[in-house]
């Protein structure tokens, strides 16, 4: 029988705890307790230094990042977690920052909110993120999937060349390629994609699919306008244009 400490200690394992990096304190604060009425622990960072030294010192399930911070940009730190971790990183940008949100799109981010926000739009894009993590964990062993003399792995979360060697994928790319490869030889619009992924429809100015296509494709080594494994369908969306067998 678990002791009343015991107990707390379990319990606490369970509520998702996040990582808020925004130098302004009225944001840290006000998401804080938003979220820990909601059911989540939280711990605020001012900058992305102790944000540095709080991911090396803890666990967490998910990172709220600024892009625009002191020091250290969120870009950067971005790029330094994504060497350290597999945590999944949700993203604040400015509506005038387009290009550093599709950079940090590019660097594997899971999802963004463009400030100012609504807390509840943020609650549910986080809520979105874990349950993808947290299906992945809880499914059942699956098998290898093979296309054009590549094997990706959903157990182990891995894509193998056709000589065998591990390409490394951000859980973003993973998420993509598993959504174009159960719908192989199936034209696929962004729309489409961006529902399956993140649950939202895209903007007129949404680039994000596309920019995760192109990272894709260069993993793949399917580059160029003449793409022959995922293919772009005009006026439609994208097509992983390729034979599937599962082992």
């Amino acid at each position: 029988m678990l002791t009343a400490h015991q107990a707390g200690a379990a319990n606490a394992t369970q509520i998702p705890h996040l990582l808020v990096i925004d130098d302004d304190r009225e944001i840290r604060d006000l998401l804080a307790l938003f979220f820990e009425r909601e059911g989540f622990r939280v711990t605020g960072a001012r900058d992305a230094r102790e944000g540095r030294r709080l991911i090396q010192s803890g666990t967490f399930e998910l990172v709220v990042l600024d892009l625009m911070l002191p020091g250290e940009s969120g870009l950067d730190f971005a790029r330094w977690l994504r060497t350290q971790t597999p945590t999944p990183v949700v993203m604040l940008t400015a509506m005038a920052e387009d290009s550093d949100r599709i950079a940090g799109l590019e660097l594997g981010a899971d999802d963004y909110v463009a400030k100012p926000f609504n807390p509840r739009e943020l609650l549910a894009r986080v809520r979105a993120v874990l349950r993808r993590t947290g299906e992945r964990t809880a499914e059942a062993p699956a098998r290898s999937i093979g296309f054009a003399g590549w094997v990706l792995d959903p157990l182990r979360r891995r894509l193998l060349n056709p000589e065998g060697v591990e390409v490394a994928l951000t859980g973003g790319e993973f998420e993509l390629l598993g959504t174009l490869v159960e719908r192989a030889n199936r034209v696929l619009t962004r729309d489409m994609l961006l529902e399956l992924l993140r649950g939202r429809q895209a903007g007129p100015f949404d680039r994000a699919i596309d920019v995760a296509i192109s990272r894709l494709r260069r993993k793949l080594e399917d580059n160029g306008r003449q793409a022959q494994l995922i293919k772009t369908v005009r006026g439609g969306g994208y097509v992983l244009a390729a034979e599937v067998t599962r082992n």
